[in-house]
């Protein structure tokens, strides 16, 4: 199969679909694999560490979508890339597309195979492709907030961890899945005082014991959430619906209510954000100000340190992109529920509830789409 990677073009993404390494085992079972010149440039690859591994080198865009039969990227594809993809072309990527209404229109009108990152599970339901940049996005929500409650980021002059005799920033993570657990790590080494708040009472549990008494667990029906949030410093949002539009939990009110200088991290804003406050951002102008409360929602956090979220992406998503060249889509999504859970859009078709849904448009099981 000849397989196709662009360079990213959504502002500020470093990442790139393939590593040198996950090339090379595609070249080795035969596949072709064009590459885009510089394409992984800023996350440290180069030319010639794809060349070694038996990339093609091409210097634009255009090529690769005329020739590919499947294109690897990282974010979803762009406007101008949407123009470029061909009808019965495999797009393999992150689409989020609950919360991209023309983004999807235009990937109906391709008639294009859109399989979604974030959509495919694993026999215990959870999110395996999405699971690496989640980890990522959670680790970073706090180095971003620590950030943000600076005062020359107009931000609380507060240091997360505190200082003898001066009490920790509080943290109010709300969310307890992969996000959550990893802004945790970060947010009690840092010596904050962390409450994570989720429904699930077995997953807090899990959460107490993989931390103690470092973390306050808080099951959200027993929690008074206007509460929390107007006491906190540093909120981060990281709830998450597979493949839906995130729920807005945390409300203009309750932003209203929050002390000046506070900071906001919405890191479900690809989802449509968990915050009503919330809009996205980049990270060349990461953050704004709603009632005077710091709100950073960047779309595509872990692009900031694209190295290491390049190869942590490649170790979740190469098996199935392997399975996709050497079997083709059909026989590799019909043999595997999981994998036929990434399928979102077929052949001009929604085949993910959530995004129809979300988007009020007609829905075809995955199932049913690629018989036909």
């Amino acid at each position: 199969m000849i397989i196709g990677v662009p360079k990213e073009i959504k502002l500020q993404e470093h990442r790139i679909g393939l590593t040198p390494e996950s090339v090379l085992v595609l070249t080795s079972k035969g596949h072709n694999v064009l590459v885009q010149e510089n394409g992984g440039f800023e996350a440290g690859f180069t030319n010639e560490d794809y060349k070694k591994a038996g990339a093609e080198i091409i210097n634009g865009p255009e090529e690769i979508f005329d020739k590919a039969e499947l294109i690897v990227k990282v974010k979803e594809p762009q406007i101008e890339e949407v123009k470029m993809i061909r009808e019965n072309q495999i797009i393999y990527t992150y689409l989020h597309l609950a919360a991209a209404k023309e983004l999807t229109k235009g990937l109906i009108d391709s008639k294009s195979i859109c399989i979604a990152y974030e959509t495919v599970t694993d026999d215990k339901g959870k999110l395996p492709l999405l699971a690496p940049m989640s980890a990522v996005a959670g680790r970073m929500s706090i180095q971003a907030g620590a950030h943000s409650l600076e005062k020359n980021q107009k931000g609380r002059g507060l240091l997360l961890g505190g200082a003898p005799g001066v009490d920790p920033a509080n943290i109010v993570i709300l969310g307890g899945g992969v996000v959550g657990e990893n802004a945790a790590v970060i947010a009690t080494g840092m010596r904050g005082k962390v409450y994570v708040v989720d429904k699930s009472k077995k997953r807090l549990e899990e959460l107490h014991k993989m931390f103690g008494d470092k973390i306050i667990p808080t099951e959200s029906k027993d929690v008074d959430l206007k509460k929390l949030v107007s006491n906190c410093d540093l909120l981060i949002g990281g709830v998450l619906i597979p493949g839906a539009e995130a729920p807005k939990l945390v409300t203009k009110e309750m932003i209203k209510n929050m002390k000046r200088g506070s900071v906001v991290v919405d890191v479900a804003i690809d989802q449509g954000g968990c915050i009503e406050t919330s809009k996205p951002t980049t990270h060349a102008n990461p953050t704004y100000l709603v009632d005077d409360v710091v709100h950073y929602c960047v779309a595509n956090m872990p692009g900031g340190v694209p190295r290491t979220s390049t190869m942590a992406l490649n170790k979740a998503t190469l098996p199935l992109l392997v399975k996709l060249a050497d079997l083709g889509y059909k026989k590799t999504l019909s043999e595997n529920k999981n994998y036929l859970a990434g399928l979102n859009i077929h052949k001009g078709k929604i085949t993910f509830k959530g995004v129809a849904e979300a988007l009020k448009l007609e829905y075809t099981p995955p199932e049913k789409a690629i018989l036909e």
